[in-house]
């Protein structure tokens, strides 16, 4: 229990309520804010012209994988980089703590994107994406319960602060694509890599200077793990290694099902974190009941993620194949189009956070904004229907534009309302690994997406896009009719 502070001083919830100087939130926020910046401008930057580089043919600089194929190697594999948010996660919550994994974490991402850019051929994109997906994996759970830290219980600023937070991250994701892609068109797919190497590199030098002035909290181990235990961790460790290669060699984990296997191994380790949450004995009967009530928020969001990010699937496919890039005589790069998201979220996101702020008590409560950000993703995806049947060029790139500012207000419904939800709902002792748990809805929805990427058919996709679409609607519609339900499982967290 904390030591009462004498009564003639303000209280750290006080004094962290009182520092507005990042844009009315705390100043620790911009170190959190800029590690972020850069590592999803080299994360997008990469993803942007991954999918090309699987599948463009050799003398374009690419391996020549079939379309199909590359494309679930992708959704795999951003699959794979939020399953690993689990791994980062647990060692945040009983080794380092999440500041020490998040730091660590920016090393390994761009020892990736070097040997992306430095090793020719598979071997690159083997070593390459095993690294990338474990250091963002590790990022991404620790820089959310890290910003977590930065508030108080009853700091209602903090759904603001995460969009905030938000805003950081989609402007690493617009410059990405658009200096990666244009270098890509220019000098060749591994100048592309290397860019992205460099922007991790200076996310690195950034928070390395920034990352002693966060609270203690964030360097904080909720739940240390026995010192005589690490000898098991160490053989289970070296044991999952050897299974996996085991299973790559026999020719279990193959190219074209990779997708599925993520699937498989984000459902069995959804249900085992949800398992060993609820039935801990370190809990509260509350802090149960809350992570019950996140229970169809998860669900929701993996219905959610695995239409959004078909941005980097069906529609880096659609950009190549039919959409109309020409820019008063210009080809615009494919990559290009990745970008159009991140500007409406840049736009966007300074909007919602001043709503939601304004607002304050009077908001709608979480289990809403999920509902309306999953229904508005499924109208995103009816949209493409006027459009369906069409040949090479023919869709519009203001459609597509269009199209992708609907996809920009779901998600601002939901993504940055989720990350915040889990550090609202996460019992004390599974901080980071709650946060864990939301990105592992990601995790499942993005693993869904590449599987699904597999089905499309630019020659028939009116049954695609319309049934996608209406699931998404129905599914909102579905949580709406149980917001109170949920609500009530949350236990006065709204």
């Amino acid at each position: 229990m904390r030591n009462v502070p004498p009564v003639d001083l303000p209280s750290a919830d006080d004094t962290a309520t009182r520092d507005t100087r990042f844009f009315g939130q705390p100043f620790a926020l911009a170190h959190v804010f800029g590690v972020e910046m850069w590592e999803r401008f080299s994360f997008y930057g990469m993803q942007g012209i991954l999918l090309l580089y699987l599948y463009y043919t050799a003398t374009d600089g690419g391996l020549g994988m079939d379309q199909a194929v590359a494309a679930g190697i992708v959704g795999a594999y951003g699959g794979a980089v939020y399953l690993s948010t689990v791994l980062g996660a647990w060692v945040a919550d009983r080794m380092l703590g999440a500041e020490r994994v998040l730091f660590f974490s920016t090393i390994v991402i761009m020892a990736g994107h070097i040997a992306l850019a430095a090793l020719p051929g598979f071997a690159g994109v083997i070593v390459g994406l095993i690294l990338v997906a474990v250091g963002s994996g590790g990022l991404k759970a620790t820089a959310t319960s890290v910003v977590g830290t930065l508030y108080s219980g009853t700091d209602t600023r903090r759904d603001a602060g995460f969009s905030l937070f938000y805003l950081g991250i989609n402007l690493g994701a617009f410059a990405g694509p658009l200096l990666t892609g244009l270098l890509q068109n220019s000098l060749g797919f591994h100048w592309g890599f290397g860019l992205a190497a460099l922007g991790m590199a200076l996310g690195l030098t950034q928070y390395s200077f920034g990352r002693r002035s966060l609270p203690d909290e964030a360097r904080h181990v909720p739940n240390p793990l026995p010192s005589s235990r690490y000898p098991l961790v160490a053989g289970v460790a070296a044991a999952g290694v050897v299974l996996i290669l085991v299973l790559i060699f026999t020719g279990v984990i193959r190219a074209d099902n990779l997708a599925l296997i993520v699937i498989i191994a984000v459902i069995a380790a959804a249900i085992a974190y949800f398992a060993v949450i609820l039935l801990s004995r370190r809990i509260t009967s509350e802090e149960r009941s809350r992570v019950w009530g996140f229970l169809p928020l998860f669900v929701t969001s993996v219905v959610f993620w695995s239409l959004y990010q078909q941005q980097f699937t069906v529609l880096t496919l659609y950009a190549d194949e039919r959409l109309d890039r020409n820019l008063f005589g210009w080809t615009m790069p494919v990559p290009w189009v990745q970008s159009i998201n991140p500007v409406f979220i840049i736009l966007l996101a300074g909007v919602f956070a001043a709503i939601w702020t304004k607002l304050g008590r009077r908001q709608p409560p979480t289990p809403t904004k999920f509902a309306l950000g999953v229904v508005i993703m499924g109208v995103a995806f009816l949209l493409f229907l006027p459009f369906a049947g069409g040949g090479a060029n023919s869709t519009p790139l203001l459609a597509i534009a269009g199209i992708l500012l609907t996809f920009t207000i779901a998600e601002l419904m939901l993504s940055p309302v989720g990350l915040s939800a889990a550090t609202k709902l996460a019992p004390e002792v599974f901080q980071t690994q709650m946060v864990a748990l939301f990105f592992l809805s990601v995790s499942l929805g993005t693993a869904i997406s590449g599987q699904l990427a597999t089905l499309y058919d630019p020659a028939n996709e009116v049954p695609y896009f319309a049934t996608l679409g209406v699931i998404s609607i129905v599914m909102g519609v579905l949580l709406l009719v149980c917001v109170r339900p949920v609500l009530a499982l949350m236990r006065g967290v709204r």
